[in-house]
């Protein structure tokens, strides 16, 4: 119950500026969640439909691994899925190649959305702060300049440590944003690194795939 006190005292201490750092705040967390379960469900399922795929190219079964990879509705599903495409009509290992790439292309917008706004906010709240402990010092200064010469010490660190709250607030805001940003930009290059990596082993099978039908003829 002195933790909920402490707690409610520190954010009333603060002034108005608080608010804003709250919403900050809220919004932030709502994009880190949402990311995060968006980047570790599209990961799985990548994983997922890879594996199922891997054999069926193997195997020279194009046209099942094509349609597990339309069917999945994974980022590695769309990527491939261009390959496949173009597979049917491209005489060249590099046309299938470019078709990859402009999968990919297509595919890491989704990806990276909204991850960025995270530094964005990061920044925010601690503006936001600085923004807060300004004003309150300001206050503090104008409320001292008409106080008597004994209560101005007083009044001046007490108006100072209260004006202090919002940069501290909005800082202990920013600094997890800021974690958030990066475990979420991590997991984003790994997933666009494996996206890439499955696409050269794609078109490395489907070549020799294609080089062993055509070896006996």
């Amino acid at each position: 119950m002195e933790v909920y006190d402490a707690v409610v005292r520190f954010f009333q201490e603060g002034g108005v500026f608080m608010y804003p750092i709250v919403i900050v705040l809220a919004i932030g967390a709502a994009i880190a969640m949402e990311r995060f379960a968006y980047l570790s469900v599209a990961g799985s399922s990548s994983r997922r439909i890879w594996k199922k795929i891997t054999p069926l190219l193997q195997a020279g079964r194009l046209k099942e691994a094509a349609d597990v990879a339309r069917d999945s509705g994974s980022a590695i599903g769309n990527v491939l899925t261009y390959g496949f495409e173009r597979i049917k009509t491209a005489r060249r290992r590099d046309d299938v190649e470019k078709a990859l790439e402009e999968s990919m292309l297509e595919v890491m917008p989704r990806l990276e959305k909204r991850t960025h706004y995270l530094a964005t906010f990061a920044n925010l709240a601690t503006l936001l702060g600085l923004l807060g402990t300004i004003i309150g010092l300001i206050r503090a200064f104008t409320a001292v300049a008409a106080a008597s010469p004994a209560e101005k010490a007083d009044m001046l660190s007490a108006s100072i440590s209260v004006a202090m709250n919002t940069t501290a607030f909005g800082l202990m805001v920013a600094i997890p944003l800021l974690l958030l940003h990066a475990v979420l930009q991590t997991k984003t290059t790994e997933l666009i690194d494996g996206l890439e990596m499955a696409s050269v082993k794609f078109l490395n099978t489907v070549t020799e795939t294609g080089n062993r039908k055509a070896a006996p003829a």
